[in-house]
């Protein structure tokens, strides 16, 4: 199975690069997004970025990707269908992200579409999400 770009970057939310995030690797080899130094430390920073959303008032799965994944570079009605649909929730919900029972699983829906498939046990999530102040 070859690594998709975000796993190879342990960026498994394809964060752009620009913000000076915890655990970023020395060398950045990828010209557009972070590597970091191990992928709990990007599944940290895709925490973070969605509970500065959630503090903004940016609480539903439309509002979240369309944020996140802006329609200049992607398919953002497919992305939030896609991200909704892993999480079995309508896409106008709102969410309180920092609750673990509702970041987990949009961290997991965004990993997904982000790189095809989530590779990384529940110990890795976890440790990630607790990076970033949120426990089961």
């Amino acid at each position: 199975m070859t690594p998709t770009r975000g796993e190879r970057n342990n960026n498994p939310g394809n964060l752009r690069k620009g913000s000076p995030w915890q655990g970023l690797s020395r060398a950045q080899p990828d010209t557009d997004f972070c590597s970091f130094d191990d992928p709990v430390y990007g599944i940290r920073a895709l925490a973070k970025v969605l509970l500065l959303y959630g503090m903004k008032g940016v609480d539903t799965v439309a509002a979240i990707i369309a944020r996140w994944a802006p329609s200049n570079e992607n398919n953002t009605a497919a992305y939030i269908a896609a991200v909704a649909g892993c999480m079995k929730v309508d896409p106008n919900t709102h969410l309180d992200v920092s609750e673990y029972g509702q970041l987990y699983p949009l961290v997991d829906a965004i990993i997904r579409h982000e790189n095809g498939r989530n590779i990384y046990p529940r110990t890795t999530m976890d440790a990630g999400l607790a990076l970033a102040g949120v426990s089961k």
